[in-house]
C-alpha cells in the first residue's frame, strides 16, 4: 500500500515563522529566533521575532521584538501582546535569556 503525502518533513522549519498583522492591516512575516518560557515568574511565555525581510540598520542590526504570547486552550495558535514599557522585570528578563541564547549561538559558529 503505498502513502503519498504533499507536505514536507520540516515539521520543525513550521513553527519558526510567524504572520503578523499590523494596525493598518498589512501582513509581514516573521521569523521566531527564541520563545521563553516565564510562567513560573509572570504567568506568560515570551516570544521574540525579527522581520524575515527586515532590513539592517546603520551597525548592522535588525530591529528584533518581542511579545508575551498566550497559547489557546486546544494548544493551537494565541495571542501575542506587547510587552508593555514599564514591565523592567520582564524585560530584563527577556534580555538576559536573549543574551545567553546569542552567547551560544556565537560559540555555535
Amino acid at each position: 500500500m503505498a502513502h503519498t503525502h504533499d507536505h514536507g518533513h520540516e515539521h520543525e522549519d513550521e513553527n519558526r515563522y510567524i504572520t503578523l498583522v499590523d494596525d493598518n492591516g498589512s501582513e509581514s512575516l516573521y521569523e521566531i529566533l527564541l520563545t521563553i518560557d516565564g510562567q513560573e515568574e509572570f504567568g506568560k511565555n515570551y516570544v521574540l521575532v525579527m522581520p524575515v525581510d527586515g532590513e539592517e540598520d546603520e551597525n548592522g542590526e535588525v530591529e528584533i521584538q518581542a511579545y508575551s504570547f498566550t497559547q489557546n486552550e486546544d494548544g493551537t495558535e494565541g495571542d501575542l501582546t506587547p510587552i508593555p514599557e514599564g514591565a523592567d522585570e520582564e524585560w530584563d528578563m527577556i534580555e538576559e535569556v536573549f543574551d545567553n541564547f546569542m552567547e551560544q549561538q556565537d560559540d555555535e559558529d
